[in-house]
């Protein structure tokens, strides 16, 4: 047998389960937050099919990872984490689920432009993006990545204890 699997096999099951859980959602996290930068970086007025259709393709993605966030986090707090209390307590958790909605909130509107996007670009045509709208939309991303590039700052602390009653 390999070093890996005598590795492993020494790491108790349940610190395994809670390892492979919190690594889900620090993947799936880099992969949102990878996921919008490459959306801010492609958005502009009159993309071509190409950019137009990694843009879409870019986001369906960045939909899959957020949601792989959301369940990870819920597994977290309710069976792999710290204990429910730790997380509820804290106002800090709050704030990050705050944080995690509102960024989830803006996301909409991108998400259903790009949807919109999908259905000229099925027919071989090329969505109008206006100036006005790539700029709105730049800036909806611009504003969606601040709020992600805070979460991981209100975990640490929360991981810290900050936030927690006396």
């Amino acid at each position: 047998m390999g070093v890996a699997h005598t590795l492993f096999a020494a790491i108790p099951p349940e610190v395994l389960s809670r390892a492979g859980v919190a690594y889900l959602h620090y993947v799936s996290f880099m992969v949102c937050f990878g996921a919008l930068v490459l959306e801010r970086r492609l958005i502009k007025a009159d993309p071509s099919k190409q950019e137009a259709t990694l843009m879409v393709i870019t986001d369906v993605v960045y939909g899959l990872a957020a949601l792989a966030v959301l369940g990870s986090g819920i597994l977290r707090v309710l069976y792999f984490g710290q204990g429910a209390e730790f997380y509820t307590e804290n106002p800090l958790f709050w704030w990050k689920v705050g944080v995690y909605l509102a960024v989830g909130g803006l996301s909409l509107y991108p998400t259903i432009t790009y949807i919109l996007w999908a259905l000229p670009l099925s027919k071989g045509e090329l969505p109008k993006v206006s100036e006005a709208l790539a700029t709105r939309l730049g800036w909806i991303l611009n504003i969606e990545l601040v709020g992600f590039a805070l979460i991981p700052l209100m975990a640490t602390l929360m991981a810290r204890g900050v936030g927690l009653p006396s």
